[in-house]
């Protein structure tokens, strides 16, 4: 702005100096005697007139000349609403246009410009340090008593009001489509056999089994002979039928075990959506949850310690965060690189996205810029205007003063002629 203000001034200067010289010259051919002098007078006069006239005219745009209220000057802030409604609307139609922001974004191409940054190893080592440098911040922030108290009072109060028994039926619908519950059950099973297979399992059924011969069946247990054999021997047997209907349901897509589960699971889902009993009690176990102390200890207790280590990190002269940032970064570039369809794909939702907001974007902005030049106080909105064109206009003053010092000459010669 400064640099535009010097300029002005100086051609405010040349075209003022330009009026006086004419003026000067003006007074000296008419005090002086011989046909030289009148040519000069002839030309200084008209240069007078035109430099007059143009002032006026590039004065007129700014302000009132001479402070005088004359009819159809001080045009700009007078017309200052108008200019600022026009000049919002030719930015809508001109440079938000929805058709226009598409195009440019097409021609920006954003996921080949992405790709194109993160595949830098510089560029994704400053992402890194930029984050890791956010995040010591926002530790400091998140410290302060008075946020931590707000953010634990906002969690208190979303965690209060969220429906965990419908989220849950959602949930198990959602997995219900597909069978993907199904796969549940099958790695369910596939555990459970496998555990059973191990000597501790085995060993633990036959110190059931013998544990319920003691307690349910003494006398025959003291008349048994081999009983720690007979005992191993059945927990290896009932391990076997046990594998043996697991291998039986998961070679059976139709098996009656998975159809019972499906209908379970079904009525589970119904119910924490519609049996008000059921979600009253996952309601009381929320509510605990939020409420246990120990439990609230706990979870602090991780946050503090997450935060002390990334506190330590973060001092470090290399931290392993900013490395493994930069690392993340960098394979998400070369994905990228390797992809062009996804690449494809990340353009097409970011225009989407666009079109989907670009009228909200346009109204806004237009709006924005409409008001804030309605709000600008008459002085600083002449100001602005003056600085941008205000320079240029003083070369209409110093055409004005010389074209009319040329125009003097060519009516003096006429009027010579024609004498």
């Amino acid at each position: 702005m400064e640099q535009r203000s010097r300029q002005l001034r100086k051609n405010k200067a040349l075209a003022g100096g330009l009026l006086a010289g004419a003026t000067l010259l003006f007074v000296v051919a008419r005090l002086q005697r011989g046909a030289g002098w009148e040519w000069l007078g002839a030309f200084a006069e008209a240069a007078m007139v035109g430099a007059l006239a143009d002032w006026f005219a590039v004065v007129a745009l700014f302000r009132h000349p001479l402070g005088l209220p004359i009819p159809h000057t001080a045009i700009i802030p007078g017309k200052k609403a108008a200019i600022a409604e026009n000049l919002a609307q030719f930015i809508h139609d001109k440079f938000l246009a929805t058709d226009a922001l598409l195009a440019k974004l097409r021609a920006f191409d954003p996921a080949e410009r992405l790709c194109g940054y993160l595949t830098s190893a510089d560029n994704a080592e400053r992402l890194g340090s930029g984050i890791s440098a956010l995040l010591a911040e926002s530790l400091d922030f998140v410290d302060d008593a008075r946020v931590r108290n707000l953010l634990t009072a906002a969690l208190d109060d979303q965690v209060g009001k969220f429906d965990l028994a419908g989220s849950a039926g959602t949930l198990i619908d959602t997995l219900r489509r597909g069978d993907r519950h199904q796969a549940v059950l099958d790695d369910l099973l596939n555990r459970l056999a496998v555990w059973l297979s191990t000597e501790e399992a085995q060993g633990k059924l036959a110190a059931f089994i013998d544990q319920w011969l003691s307690s349910d069946y003494p006398m025959l247990a003291m008349f048994l002979p081999n009983r720690d054999q007979f005992a191993k021997g059945a927990g290896e047997k009932v391990a076997r039928k046990v594998n043996e209907f697991v291998q039986q349901v998961s070679a059976d897509p139709a098996h009656e075990l998975r159809r019972r589960f499906d209908d379970g699971v079904a009525e589970f889902g119904a119910r924490l959506r519609s049996d008000p009993g059921l979600r009253a009690k996952v309601d009381a176990i929320k509510k605990e949850a939020i409420a246990n102390e120990q439990l609230a200890g706990y979870a602090q207790a991780l946050g503090d310690d997450l935060k002390a280590w990334l506190r330590q990190d973060l001092a470090a002269p290399q931290p392993k965060i900013t490395g493994k940032l930069a690392e993340f970064a960098l394979g998400i570039g070369s994905a990228l690189a390797g992809h062009p369809a996804l690449k494809q794909s990340i353009n097409e939702h970011i225009e989407a996205i666009a079109g989907k907001y670009a009228s909200t974007l346009q109204q806004g902005m237009t709006r924005h810029i409409a008001d804030t030049v309605k709000q600008w106080e008459d002085e600083r909105f002449i100001e602005e205007i003056e600085l941008s064109i205000g320079s240029d206009l003083q070369f209409i003053r110093m055409n004005g003063t010389l074209v009319g010092g040329g125009i003097g000459l060519l009516l003096h010669a006429i009027s010579l002629l024609l004498g």
